[in-house]
């Protein structure tokens, strides 16, 4: 949105910019003497700069071609998250001071719905901050009315009081009062999955135990994400940069321009320049200035518009080299055709720095009939099979996460077994690289995936 916000700029600053309208860009005006005294006494600035006698249509403007669905975006509102903590405050019949305080540690709250600053720093805060002396159990009593608040789970200082909080507002099962002692008394053992501790502590069947951590799975670890808008933060969209269209196996990229108008010189300061430029007997101080004015406006605008179409040149070129590069993963979008790709592929393939392609990789994104892609998805390092082959890493990782998708969740697969598989699938993998693309993929170690 940086460039959308770029050209609003430049059009607001810059009168001789304007956006094309069904017109030729027209750079058939250069004057390139900067002669002060080109002007005429009977032309009057304030004459071309009257809003009042633009036509609306040169006013708007319409990126959308007669086969797109115009629809309006809508527009999210609501109680935020904090907005809905001083509300519920405010219901709590404390007194002045007292609200204040409990406002304040509502304000240190952060957006998963924990506390993380500690009680005595918060203290210290208001007592300099706000000359408010207030003693640590005092703070404990009105965190402890904060976190009888909705959602369930607010204002805990750690996992484990969060879930505790959770478990303690459920009506008591068998498999809820459980749940409450393992969170309270086996917190570390339930969160290492060492489950043999836990059934020889209280003396309990599998299935028991089974039944108390399906309770707890069904809590919520981070409370304040149950807005959907927290932090009265805006849902993030994204526009992609460009658009690839398969018709019958042949790839069409195109840029998506519907946020980006074409731009070009506007005619009636051009006709107005020439008509100064034309009469340079008896100019004025006035007509000196604003034809110098006009001139400087009319550089900044014609370098403004090689600007954007170098920027196009640039993205078109990037995504074009990768499309070829990639081309059989464009056609379907198989994962596994992807073939191992650098930076300095695509930079010597275009002749641009690899700095530009880095950028450009890193903030732009493709749509394709079979979904939207980050640019740097396509990027990765290789590695070569038993038979000298070279594949892409994220084919390793694929196949990675399908084997640990599918295992027995009561003996997970380690590592070791892991990269036993794919040797036997061709690809030569050490256990470290396998431990490697694992944490990539943000996959936990063997014994934390085991399940009763």
């Amino acid at each position: 949105m940086q460039l959308e916000q770029r050209i609003k700029s430049e059009l607001e600053e810059n009168p001789i910019l304007e956006l094309v309208e069904g017109e030729d860009f027209d750079e058939s005006f250069d004057d390139t003497d900067t002669d002060d005294s080109q002007s005429d006494d009977e032309f009057s600035l304030d004459d071309y700069l009257n809003d009042e006698d633009i036509p609306n249509y040169r006013l708007a403007a319409n990126n959308y071609s007669k086969d797109d669905k115009q629809v309006d975006m809508p527009y999210s509102s609501g109680v935020s998250f904090h907005d809905s903590l001083i509300e519920q405050l405010g219901l709590s019949n404390l007194k002045e001071e007292e609200e204040l305080i409990a406002e304040y540690i509502i304000g240190n709250i952060d957006e998963d719905g924990y506390l993380r600053r500690d009680l005595l720093s918060i203290s210290d805060d208001l007592a300099f901050h706000m000359n408010i002396e207030v003693k640590l159990e005092d703070l404990e009593r009105y965190l402890a009315i904060i976190q009888d608040f909705d959602p369930p789970g607010i204002g805990a200082r750690d996992l484990q009081e969060c879930l505790l909080l959770q478990i303690k507002r459920k009506k008591g099962k068998n498999s809820t009062s459980l749940a409450a002692r393992i969170i309270k008394d086996c917190f570390e053992e339930f969160t290492k999955k060492h489950y043999d501790k836990i059934l020889k502590k209280y003396e309990i069947s599998e299935e028991e135990l089974k039944e108390s951590i399906d309770e707890i799975l069904k809590l919520n670890p981070k409370p304040g994400s149950s807005y959907s808008n927290p932090m009265g933060k805006s849902n993030q969209v994204i526009v992609p940069d460009f658009l690839l269209d398969n018709l019958e196996g042949e790839l069409n990229l195109s840029l998506n321009q519907k946020n980006v108008p074409d731009l070009q010189l506007n005619s009636t300061y051009i006709d107005l320049m020439k008509s100064y430029s034309g009469n340079k007997i008896g100019a004025t101080k006035d007509k000196k200035e604003a034809l110098t004015f006009m001139k400087q406006k009319l550089d900044s605008a014609k370098w403004f518009i090689d600007a954007i179409r170098q920027r196009h040149n640039t993205l078109y070129v990037t995504m074009s080299e990768i499309i070829k590069f990639q081309k059989e993963f464009f056609q379907d979008g198989d994962e596994t055709k992807l073939k191992p790709m650098i930076l300095k592929d695509i930079a010597d393939l275009t002749g641009l720095d690899i700095s530009t392609i880095s950028r450009v990789s890193n903030s732009k994104y493709i749509q394709t009939h079979f979904g939207i892609y980050p640019l740097k998805y396509f990027f990765s390092e290789g590695l070569q099979t038993d038979t000298g082959e070279e594949v892409s890493t994220r084919e390793i990782k694929k196949i990675l996460a399908e084997c640990i998708d599918n295992e027995d969740k009561r003996h997970p697969v380690t590592d070791e077994k892991l990269a036993l598989i794919l040797k036997e699938k061709s690809y030569l993998v050490a256990r470290r690289t396998v431990a490697k693309y694992r944490e990539q993929l943000g996959i936990p170690v063997a014994r934390m995936r085991k399940e009763l």
